[in-house]
C-alpha cells in the first residue's frame, strides 16, 4: 500500500471514530463556555439574604438585568422564563434559579422587588444592592445600562442590555440567550444543560 493510500485509510479511520463519538450539543442560544467573565456576583435578594454564585452551586442560574418600571423587555422576559419552567419536567425546573438584578436600585427597593418579581414565578428572586455594587456586578457580566431622562426625575427610563446568561451547576457561564428567545427554546436549552455531563 503506497503512502497516499495509507494516508487516505488513516483519514477514514479518524473520521469513523469521530462519527462514533457523542454528537455535539445543539443549543438554541449562544454557547459561551469558557468566557473569562461572569465569575463573581455578590448582592442581596428581596428577602434580605445574601446571594453569590457560590451560594447557588448545584443549581442552574438564569441571570437577567432589568428594572421594575421597564415598559416591555423586562416583564416580557420574566413572563417567558416562567413559561419556560412550566414546559420543563418538574425535577429539572426545580434545579433552575432565576435571578432578576435591578439596574435601578434607587427606585427598585427590596419591598417593591418582593412584590414584583415573585408575581411572575414564586421561586424567582430579585437582587439589589447599592448603585456601586450593582455597577460592579453589571461590569462583571458585560452588561451596560444608562438612565434616560432628567436627573432626579422619577419618570425616567433605563436603557439596558436585554439578554440573559445561564450559568451551570458549578457557577460557570455557559449560555447567552438573546431577548425574544421563546419559552420553548429557553426550556430546550435549560433541559440540555441540566442533562449535560459536567
Amino acid at each position: 500500500m503506497n503512502r497516499l493510500a495509507r494516508g487516505l485509510a488513516l483519514a477514514l479511520v479518524v473520521l469513523g471514530l469521530a462519527a462514533c463519538g457523542e454528537p455535539a450539543v445543539q443549543y438554541r442560544g449562544s454557547d459561551i463556555s469558557g468566557v473569562d467573565f461572569g465569575r463573581r456576583l455578590q448582592l442581596t435578594d428581596h428577602n434580605g439574604q445574601p446571594v453569590s454564585l457560590e451560594s447557588l452551586r448545584g443549581r442552574l442560574v438564569v441571570l437577567f438585568f432589568g428594572y421594575m418600571h421597564c415598559p416591555d423587555v423586562c416583564p416580557t422576559t420574566l413572563s417567558d422564563l416562567a413559561q419556560a419552567l412550566g414546559l420543563m419536567p418538574p425535577e429539572a425546573a426545580g434545579r433552575v434559579q432565576v435571578l432578576f438584578v435591578t439596574v435601578d436600585p434607587e427606585r427598585d427597593t427590596p419591598e417593591l422587588l418582593r412584590q414584583f418579581v415573585p408575581h411572575f414565578h414564586p421561586a424567582f428572586l430579585g437582587l439589589h444592592g447599592s448603585p456601586e455594587e450593582v455597577a460592579e456586578v453589571a461590569r462583571e457580566f458585560r452588561v451596560v445600562y444608562r438612565k434616560q431622562g432628567e436627573a432626579g426625575a422619577l419618570g425616567y427610563l433605563v436603557d439596558h442590555s436585554a439578554g440573559m446568561y445561564v450559568l451551570d451547576a458549578r457557577g460557570r457561564p455557559r449560555l447567552y440567550l438573546p431577548y425574544g428567545h421563546s419559552p420553548a427554546d429557553i426550556a430546550h436549552d435549560l433541559n440540555l444543560l441540566a442533562a449535560a455531563r459536567e
